[in-house]
């Protein structure tokens, strides 16, 4: 039985997403999507993440203008 994690490291969230780990920091640094820290380790739930993408979808997620952010 494969169990599914609800949280996500910033590079298993890269991995899962196709959003390069850089640009994955600058949008947690800008506040566009909410994190658990534990430690230095920042941790995002994965349906954090599913909304993110759908909100965002054709967005460019390189400008922080034109991000729009998700809430818990």
């Amino acid at each position: 039985m494969t169990e599914t994690k609800i949280g996500m490291t910033i590079e298993e969230s890269s991995e899962y997403t196709g959003i390069g780990r850089n640009t994955m920091r600058k949008l947690v640094e800008w506040n566009k999507l909410p994190v658990l820290r534990v430690g230095r380790k920042v941790i995002i739930r994965r349906d954090i993440l599913e909304r993110f993408m759908a909100v965002n979808e054709g967005r460019n997620l390189r400008n922080e203008r034109d991000v729009k952010a998700v809430r818990n």
